[in-house]
């Protein structure tokens, strides 16, 4: 059999039955996304850490943990924060 050369192929072969392993990889996996999408909204409307941070009340350093994908406590709060002052409507979905 010819070896895979497809990333998520390969480490769900690596993963198997390992549901504590998949919980892991889907926890990390969402604090990633949540992540990237404060910095991408940040960014689209233009506006530094500073700013942000300005605009919801808190600090540059509290932005910058929030744009970290290892950051493991955002808060509904705060994202309803980040929404309301880059007027944005926070959409939350269960799949």
């Amino acid at each position: 059999m010819r070896k895979s050369t497809d990333a998520m192929k390969i480490i769900e072969n690596m993963i198997g039955d390992d549901q504590e392993l998949r919980d892991l990889i889907e926890e990390e996996t969402i604090n990633r996304h949540i992540a990237q999408l404060i910095y991408d909204t940040r960014i689209s409307a233009g506006l530094t850490q500073t700013q942000l941070a300005e605009l919801i009340g808190s600090s540059q350093s509290a932005i910058a943990r929030l744009e970290d994908a290892d950051y493991e406590g955002h808060s509904l709060a705060m994202l309803r924060k980040i929404a309301d002052a880059l007027h944005k409507r926070l959409v939350i979905d269960f799949a």
